[in-house]
């Protein structure tokens, strides 16, 4: 097992790590040490790629729980963000639209990877969905450490959480239909063997 494959399975051993420390009220600044663990998870994402490519180090076992692991972390991290935090959701209900859209955009990609892949074909990242997951992870990263530091519904960090996850959803949109559309022959091909 190469070193991109470890940095992926560390990143799949803090999603837990990430969720306990959420959740457990004794901790002191838990959603700031939360935001911080997800940093070092998103952090290991653009590492192991970086890894992987430069010294020729990719594999089917990375191929295969790179995506996953990037996928759990982020649907993780929005969904508990949408439970719980100090008496209130961190990601209020109306940014729970923004949730769906990002959960929903990732189930469809995924799916359509595996009919890709079925077809002996691979979809690398787009440029735009490298820059979707950055809004994304810059997002949960403010919401949370705005918690501990100004839990006001209203409070600045908060807005400005909500922004950059209200851009990523948009983003999210605009990547996936990108994907989609790009790709679109694998779809027509599939038609055609029906026919």
């Amino acid at each position: 097992m190469n070193l991109p494959t470890k940095l992926t399975i560390l990143r799949i051993v803090m999603i837990p790590l990430f969720v306990a420390v959420f959740f457990i009220t004794a901790i002191p600044y838990r959603f700031l040490i939360s935001a911080v663990i997800f940093a070092l998870a998103a952090f290991t994402d653009f590492l192991d790629g970086y890894i992987a490519r430069k010294y020729n180090m990719v594999t089917d076992l990375g191929k295969f729980l790179d995506p996953i692991a990037d996928k759990v972390l982020v649907s993780t991290a929005l969904i508990v963000m949408l439970v719980a935090g100090k008496g209130q959701p961190i990601i209020p209900f109306y940014g729970s639209i923004a949730v769906a859209i990002i959960l929903a955009r990732e189930l469809i990609v995924s799916g359509f990877r595996m009919v890709a892949a079925s077809k002996g074909a691979v979809l690398a990242a787009d440029k735009s969905g490298k820059i979707k997951t950055f809004f994304q992870d810059m997002a949960i990263i403010v919401l949370l450490a705005g918690k501990d530091f100004m839990p006001e519904t209203y409070s600045t960090l908060n807005i400005i959480g909500l922004v950059l996850l209200g851009i990523a959803a948009l983003l999210t949109i605009y990547s996936g239909t990108e994907c989609i559309v790009k790709n679109r022959k694998i779809l027509q091909a599939n038609k055609q063997e029906n026919k």
